[in-house]
């Protein structure tokens, strides 16, 4: 009788001098801190921390990752939740992979930067006063003209959108309300303008103007002002001044753009505070 051959475990990893020598072409990684996720959520959960971790400069572009056996390991999941994870950043062009080479970070001009993913990371990320000046940069081209455009061509439906919007955001008790609210607004602002190639802005208004949004509330002492501004836009609207409607927004962009480059100039954006939920109802 002869004995079956042994089946050949396949290591997880490098071992020896093989592994020292893949780790000097990695940047390093945490190993602890993981939380278990429940089923389901765990690749879009991998996928996120991933992700951000790419966009706020952890792995640069042109950076190898850890393989599937690594980030299993890191994060304490099979190895077909960690494949679907990354499947989710090729789709978002973050990831390109190759065989034999492994998965490397596209350089950034390839990246989907109108994902909603995307954009969220780069709005937590250190760089984000560099990425609110680029949002402002960009609000500055569309949204002036777009509130012109909404002003001549919006419906009685949308104008209730826009007026219930500002409205919310006079009476919001919490930071998350108002943010909402503001959010709300400029969307509604976006659809009357009647132009079908400015709704896939919603994606940009959705993620990168609510992390804008936060921050520019956080770090503005005087909300009254800022609700001021909102309120000259809805009324140039409603009262069909496209004029009035774009000098209103362009008066609003100057007002967060100097948020911001004070904040530059003072220093690094402060963290939430417990009290800012509180301090958005005042």
């Amino acid at each position: 009788m002869t004995d079956k051959p042994k089946s050949k475990a396949t290591p997880s990893r490098p071992e020896g001098r093989e592994a020292a020598s893949d780790q000097k072409h990695r940047p390093q990684h945490r190993t602890t801190g993981w939380p278990r996720i429940a089923a389901g959520t765990v690749h879009s959960a991998v996928a996120n921390e991933i992700g951000l971790r790419i966009v706020r400069g952890d792995y640069p572009p042109g950076s190898i990752l850890p393989n599937e056996a690594e980030w299993s390991k890191i994060f304490d999941v099979g190895r077909s939740v960690v494949r679907e994870a990354v499947k989710m950043l090729m789709a978002k062009n973050l990831l390109s992979s190759r065989p034999r080479v492994g998965t490397r970070v596209e350089p950034r001009d390839r990246w989907n930067l109108l994902d909603r993913d995307v954009l969220t990371w780069y709005a937590a990320s250190p760089e984000r006063l560099t990425f609110l000046r680029t949002v402002q940069e960009f609000r500055s081209i569309i949204e002036p003209e777009a509130a012109a455009l909404a002003a001549v061509r919006r419906s009685q439906e949308q104008m209730e959108a826009i007026s219930l919007a500002c409205h919310d955001m006079g009476v919001a008790r919490t930071l998350s309300e108002r943010t909402a609210a503001d959010t709300r607004f400029h969307v509604a602002i976006l659809r009357a303008a009647g132009n079908d190639l400015l709704l896939p802005l919603g994606a940009l208004i959705d993620s990168a103007l609510e992390g804008l949004f936060t921050y520019v509330t956080r770090e503005v002492n005087d909300l009254r002002h800022a609700q001021d501004l909102h309120e000259a836009i809805e009324r140039a609207i409603r009262a069909q001044n496209a004029n009035a409607a774009r000098r209103a927004v362009r008066r609003l962009l100057g007002n967060t753009e100097a948020v911001i480059a004070g904040q530059a100039r003072g220093g690094t954006p402060r963290d939430p505070d417990p009290q800012d939920e509180r301090a958005a109802g005042r």
